[in-house]
């Protein structure tokens, strides 16, 4: 399991007011970043490497 200690987690921009249904995100980790469910936030993680999301924020824009 990953230690998530210091993590400082922010909404996604693109989220809006929709009552909640967000996804948060901490890259203020060394070597990860960390995405959860904000509904959930004592719930499971997923976590990726640095390049790993860089590239996924990438392609998702397009």
């Amino acid at each position: 399991m990953t230690k998530l200690t210091g993590a400082k987690w922010r909404k996604s921009t693109r989220s809006g007011d929709n009552g909640g249904d967000c996804v948060e995100v901490a890259d203020n980790l060394p070597s990860l970043v960390a995405v959860r469910d904000s509904k959930d936030p004592a719930g499971p993680t997923l976590t990726f490497s640095p390049r790993a999301w860089a590239t996924f924020v990438r392609t998702t824009k397009l």
